[in-house]
């Protein structure tokens, strides 16, 4: 069995596509996933699986959820090993000048073509640092997260892959819960 993180992308968010985590957490189980924990309200999902294909997970779960629960949610699924590689490739951990609580990664569904990569890299409107990785940009909003243009939205818009981003404390929490169901 392998442990993964499944990040949801705009559940509980303003009253809308609301699920409950405990709603959300029998459906893991009912789809026979074990080592299931949820942190916080915003979808995150640890769980663990015998299936090793990510976007097979992905299809099976964001199916499952619209059966459930009646609307569509863009999945991402990431294995423990590599949250754990993104994390530790965070580009702006060196920098001690940076406050870390403004650090943000966006999880990337796939690996984003270059040539688009190369377009968001050029754009000098977005004023916020960001660093484009296999999948996930790094994020360092001195502003907050809330005032930076480099929005899930544009992120889906430009490079043309399904987005979902979470700030660092979020990021750190879920590999710590999934590092402790790996070792149950």
């Amino acid at each position: 069995m392998q442990t993964y993180l499944a990040i949801l992308r705009g559940i509980n968010v303003s009253g809308n596509r609301t699920i409950k985590m405990d709603a959300l957490r029998q459906m893991f189980a009912d789809m026979g996933f074990s080592g299931i924990k949820s942190y916080i309200q915003s979808g995150n999902v640890i769980f663990q699986s015998g299936n090793s294909d990510d976007t097979t997970l992905e299809k099976m779960i964001s199916t499952e959820i619209f059966a459930q629960f009646g609307f569509e949610v863009p999945v991402i699924v990431i294995s423990l090993k590599e949250m754990k590689t993104i994390l530790d490739n965070n580009p702006y951990l060196s920098d001690k000048t940076k406050d870390i609580s403004h650090l943000h990664i966006t999880f990337l569904a796939a690996k984003p073509l270059q040539t688009l990569v190369d377009k968001l890299n050029a754009d000098e409107s977005l004023t916020d640092k960001f660093k484009v990785g296999e999948r996930a940009i790094y994020l360092y909003c001195p502003n907050g997260y809330s005032k930076t243009k480099i929005t899930n939205g544009l992120i889906e818009n430009r490079l043309k892959i399904v987005a979902t981003t979470r700030n660092w404390k979020t990021c750190n929490e879920m590999l710590a819960m999934a590092m402790q169901t790996a070792d149950d």
